[in-house]
């Protein structure tokens, strides 16, 4: 299954190269799902792990706060939301 999982790495690579946590997160759910999606023409029909590596949704923000020096720096913040199908997001927001 290494060429399967090479090429939806380098698919996955494309959009997110930036990203490496993510990419290693990937690559380790790949080795351990495209067996199995290989072996169940349902899931691969319906592009199971194209649809994980997606987020659902993605949320930006500002977070305005006051350095030691009394200067006004603003950072952006993200929450990103992989899948609710079984249940609530998990995880907090990233900075």
């Amino acid at each position: 299954y290494q060429a399967q999982i090479d090429a939806f790495m380098e698919k996955v690579k494309a959009t997110q190269g930036h990203e490496t946590e993510f990419l290693q997160a990937v690559h380790e759910v790949a080795e351990a799902v495209i067996p199995v999606i290989e072996e169940t023409p349902k899931y691969k029909q319906v592009k199971i792990l194209d649809r994980i590596v997606e987020p659902e949704r993605v949320i930006m923000f500002r977070v305005p706060w006051l350095d030691d020096n009394g200067e006004v720096q603003i950072n952006r913040g993200y929450r990103v939301e992989f899948n609710s199908a079984i249940g609530p997001y998990k995880g907090g927001l990233r900075f």
